[in-house]
């Protein structure tokens, strides 16, 4: 007894140093040890003991997710028995201290939701003995509010565990057997939890709570919370995602229709359950009554949003040509479009709530070319409304923010566009209008700034607020002309969309004249959008050139034509680049594609100038970092697209375009051919070079052009990269564009790789790769132990790139690999020596945590087992273990490419081993290479790895959604007859899992799934067999659906 009492003293000092000591050791050290103590024999006994006799609020949390843990894991479950006292002795607990602390109650709660949801199908003499929930509950409705609150949020708790796949205690819980048992929650026991939380609303509504009494209040937003969460529940399995309100319509059971909710006091979570409800109950003879609410509740910013959402759901229920017939739909539309800009006035309030408005509006105005029904749609009216109180008070909120240093809603790019992608459509509603609007607020605007940019004496503040209002004009402009649709345009329309590019056209050249002396980011920005908006309505093909758009622009700036128009916007780029070079959000908006512009005389000039004297982002002795050039790749890009349409065969075109780049290379190599030299400016050129010619390489995609640029850089230049990778491997801003360099010239993308059958290249580009990849490696190794915050960063990342390299150039089909060994040419075996270097030098951990890492290895693992399995079976056991271990753990990757090539490298590993087994029981068989036999040995000496992985695929393709059922199939036939009789195991156990009414169907689907299949690996007999696999997993889903009984998966893994 003196021992439990001393166990329970040191707990206890444990959790409070866990939980409120601010020294960092302390509280680690407590931490091991508590998780120590989660993992001890004893734990389970100490809980009770913890809630029984601990003092602390903190011991009673720690016994609590402890015993979560315990009833959650997977591999030696808790006994039935145990668990069904255990939920006993929650209950007790809960009902006999209904005061504890909040995160107790909390926490024992979920024990309880967790316990009941594990055990949903578990029976006890033919009783399901965790489906009672209603009955347990039922003495705290009895009794005390306090034990009201807990009764109903142990109903709440409940229904959203069993509504959500727990991926952290539930990883290795199928997503199938989840919907089973949510499916069987929903249909046996959430309606009737749904009624009890409506009928305990309305009891309340008929009393006269007082809702400053913080228990009466608790006890109704549990409620409500509760009926949130029944009508919040995944009725079909969809698994709808809550972010995205198009496709959020509840689909609720017919039997529920009848149910009428009674809410008297509206907070937010009122709001949300009318949002539910409105997806399937509101009638809209009834809509008005939305309106009927005391609307002071609504400056509340939750209640608010709430109710907005609510007005968004009226459009998604119903079409408008339904909507209008309705019998007030005249004053709701007309209480609807107050409420709006009542809303859009009030700009500063939930600011993120006025989406769902917008989106309601943009809906409706989307409908009216579609209204077939006699009644007016009114929208005529009230659109015109909406559209001007969303533009004015936008120019409103311009002098307010800078004179009180408020947050600028256009530092928040993604959600103006967001709301200018809505507003397009609304403004094209009765156009002439809101042209009109547009057309004098712009003038006005304009003259103003106009007058103060000519003033000598105006203040800067009054310059900022009409840049600011130009801004918002500029970008409002640009979104009603991209709201243009064509079939249902006029030519009137086409000449106001005329009226409005001719004044922001006119601004640029007014703020284009100023940027020597001074200009305006958010400005520029506007005017970018503006032209992106411009482009895609106004420019191609499909537009006729005899749009009333360009005869005004004709008029008023001579623009006759699109080519024109495109020569004043590569002007704008080019002046951008110009003055704009230090500013990356400019910079790289700039740069986004260009089209149809090679015969400007612009592009011309671009094509024969790129240097830092026209451009200041090409510069180097001004840059911040080494990190800030990443703009020059995309500028190359498309500088190298535009070069490449006339380039053909035109070498001294090609070497004119190299000229500023010939000239850095040249710096450099006199800069390294010095003992001493400024390190800082030699980086500086390095990066900015290695960035400029990525851009171009990854531009150049045919054969002829990408030949041209390899002649050019090799053998001349190359040794410049590999003298780089030796000074400054640990220096990831150097080394890291440098790799990419090297990684996109051994890329084959389009067949651009292809020698003279004399020529030697592919051979000596692969040494030159390898050597890059052994110097790199080799060095990246020695730097140690490195901060788990900066591993990424610093060795990782280049190790990933190294990955990619390698298997670029492995599968690049322009080297034949046998040469080096018949030749004595070390060159390929560095390099696979030392991508195992790299590999063993990394944890299996870190391979699936960082996906661009996942995706480089694995992709190159296939290679490898394809083209290079005798490599692989000659390398050390621990070696191979530890790539079969990473094949085994990416096999289950959330990441279908990862889990794909795994499913590839396991195949072509098991397909080897085959052979090398059916060679050597051959009795004429030649003699089996050291490699082959050495991996053979392995092999057999841990047949633990490959069952594990038969295991696993089996697991995946019955039990999981598995989305690549054929790349699974593949290495699984292979899997099946190197372990024939592991797999007859399995398969036992799975149909001896199932109940007995069962096992026979279940007998024969593995029975049907062997039918036909020869005991070979040809390709004829694979495809009977994945044709087969197809039919046993529909068989054994739809076996499984109609089963009451849990197959435990895991029995699978035993």
């Amino acid at each position: 007894m003196a021992d439990h009492v001393q166990s329970l003293a040191q707990l206890e000092i444990l959790c409070k140093q866990l939980y409120e000591t601010t020294d960092t050791t302390t509280r680690l050290q407590a931490e091991k040890a508590l998780v120590e103590f989660t993992n001890s024999p004893d734990c389970l006994s100490k809980c009770q003991l913890l809630l029984e006799s601990g003092s602390s609020s903190y011991s009673q949390l720690l016994a609590a997710t402890c015993l979560s843990k315990l009833v959650s894991r997977t591999s030696n479950p808790l006994p039935l028995e145990q668990r069904i006292d255990i939920r006993n002795y929650v209950l007790n607990y809960l009902a006999t201290r209904p005061k504890l602390a909040a995160f107790v109650t909390q926490a024992l709660i979920q024990l309880y939701a967790r316990i009941t949801k594990l055990g949903w199908f578990d029976c006890q003499k033919e009783d399901y003995v965790f489906r009672n929930v209603i009955v347990d509950v039922t003495r705290f409705l009895q009794d005390s509010v306090e034990h009201c609150i807990i009764g109903v949020t142990i109903l709440s708790q409940l229904t959203n565990e069993i509504n959500q796949v727990s991926f952290s205690a539930d990883s290795t819980h199928p997503l199938t057997k989840h919907r089973k048992i949510a499916s069987s929650f929903r249909d046996s026991s959430l309606f009737d939890i749904f009624t009890l939380s409506c009928n305990l609303l309305k009891q309340a509504s008929g009393k006269n709570l007082n809702l400053n009494d913080e228990s009466q209040h608790g006890l109704l937003m549990q409620l409500l919370k509760l009926a949130h969460n029944c009508l919040n529940f995944d009725f079909i399995g969809t698994s709808t995602d809550e972010s995205s309100d198009d496709l959020c319509t509840v689909q609720i059971p017919t039997s529920w229709r009848s149910g009428n909710l009674a809410f008297s006091h509206f907070q937010a979570t009122v709001y949300q359950c009318l949002f539910k409800e409105a997806a399937f109950t509101v009638k809209m003879s009834n809509v008005k009554f939305f309106f009927t609410f005391d609307l002071q509740s609504l400056s509340d910013p939750n209640n608010y949003h709430e109710f907005c959402r609510l007005l968004a759901r009226l459009k998604s229920n119903y079409q408008l040509g339904e909507l209008v017939k309705v019998e007030n739909y005249p004053e709701v539309i007309r209480l609807i479009a107050n409420f709006t800009v009542t809303s859009l006035q009030h700009w500063e309030f939930a600011p993120n709530s006025v989406h769902y408005l917008l989106s309601l509006w943009q809906r409706l105005a989307a409908s009216v070319p579609y209204v077939k029904a006699t009644e007016p749609h009114m929208l005529e009216t009230y659109t015109p409304e909406v559209t001007k109180a969303y533009i004015t008070s936008r120019l409103e909120s311009v002098h307010i923010i800078l004179r009180d240093g408020l947050e600028d809603p256009l530092d928040d790019t993604g959600l103006v566009q967001q709301q200018l992608d809505q507003l397009d459509t609304i403004g094209r509603c009765e156009y002439e209008k809101t042209c009109a609007l547009l057309v004098q607020l712009f003038d006005q605007s304009a003259q103003s700034y106009q007058e103060l940019l000519q003033s000598t004496n105006s203040s800067t503040m009054d310059i900022a607020v009409q840049e600011g209002r130009l801004t918002w004009l500029v970008y409002i402009i640009g979104a009603v002309i991209g709201g243009r649709v064509s079939f249902a345009s006029t030519d009137e329309q086409d000449a106001m969309d005329g009226e409005l590019v001719c004044r922001v056209l006119q601004l640029m050249n007014l703020t284009d004249s100023r940027l020597a002396q001074a200009g305006n980011e958010k400005l520029e920005l506007a005017m970018l959008s503006f032209f992106e908006q411009f482009r895609k309505i106004y420019i191609g093909d499909q537009v006729q050139k005899s749009s009333k758009l360009y005869r005004r622009l004709s008029e008023v700036l001579g623009l006759n034509d699109e080519t024109m128009v495109l020569s004043v916007f590569i002007g704008k780029i080019i002046t951008n680049l110009k003055y704009w070079g230090q500013c990356e959000p400019i910079t790289s908006k700039t740069l986004h594609s260009v089209r149809k512009l090679v015969k400007l005389s612009a592009v011309q000039f671009m094509l024969n100038n790129h240097t830092s004297e026209h451009f200041s982002f090409l510069g180097v002795n001004n840059q911040a970092n080494l990190s800030d050039m990443r703009c020059r790749t995309t500028f190359y890009t498309a500088l190298g697209r535009l070069l490449m349409v006339d380039l053909g065969e035109d070498e001294d075109q090609f070497e004119q375009f190299m000229l500023p780049l010939t000239a850095a290379f040249e710096a450099i190599a006199q800069m390294f051919s010095t003992n001493t030299f400024n390190e800082q400016e030699a980086k500086r050129t390095l990066v900015g070079l290695v960035r400029d010619l990525r851009g171009i390489a990854f531009a150049f995609n045919a054969k002829t052009s990408f030949m041209m640029l390899f002649d050019w850089i090799y053998p001349s230049y190359m040794p410049i990269l590999q003298r780089a990778i030796e000074l400054w491997y640990h220096v990831p801003a150097c080394t890291t564009p440098v790799l990419k360099l090297m990684a996109e010239l051994v890329h084959n993308r389009s067949q651009r790789l292809q020698f003279d059958v004399s020529s030697p290249n592919g051979i000596l580009l692969f040494r030159e790769t390898s050597k890059m990849i052994t110097t790199y490696g080799n060095r990246i190794l020695t730097l140690g132990e490195v901060p788990k915050d900066q591993v990424y960063a610093l060795k990782l990342k280049g190790i990933s790139i190294c990955f990619s390299m390698l298997k670029a150039v492995l599968s690049g089909n322009y080297v034949n690999f046998g040469v080096f060994r018949l030749y004595g040419d070390d060159a390929l075996d560095n390099a696979l020596q030392t991508f195992i270097k790299l590999l063993l030098s990394i944890p299996h951990s870190d391979l699936l945590d960082y996906p661009k890492l996942s995706q480089s290895y694995y992709s190159l693992l296939e290679v490898l087992t394809q083209d290079h399995m005798n490599f692989i079976a000659s390398l050390e056991p621990h070696v191979v273990m530890y790539i079969l271990s990473s094949i085994s753990e990416g096999l289950t990757a959330l990441d279908t490419m990862v889990c794909t090539g795994c499913c590839s490298s396991l195949d072509h590993i098991v397909t080897y081993l085959f052979k090398q087994l059916s060679r050597s029981t051959k009795k004429r068989a030649a003699p089996m290479a050291q490699e082959s036999d050495r991996f053979l040995h392995i092999m057999q000496q841990h047949p633990e790895m490959i069952q594990q992985m038969l295991s696993t695929v089996l697991n995946i393709i019955i039990f999981e959604d598995c989305r690549n059922q054929w790349s699974m199939s593949r290495p699984l036939l292979g899997l099946i007859l190197l372990n024939e009789k592991y797999f007859a195991d399995l398969r036992n156990s799975i149909v001896n899992s199932q109940p007995p009414e069962k096992q026979q169907a279940m007998h024969l689907c593995f029975e049907n799934l062997m039918e036909g299949i020869e005991r070979n690996l040809l390709t004829k007999n694979r495809d009977r067999f994945t044709q087969n696999l197809s039919v046993f997993r529909r068989e054994v889903n739809d076996s499984m659906k109609n089963s009451t009984y849990g197959v435990n998966s895991n029995d699978m893994m035993s």
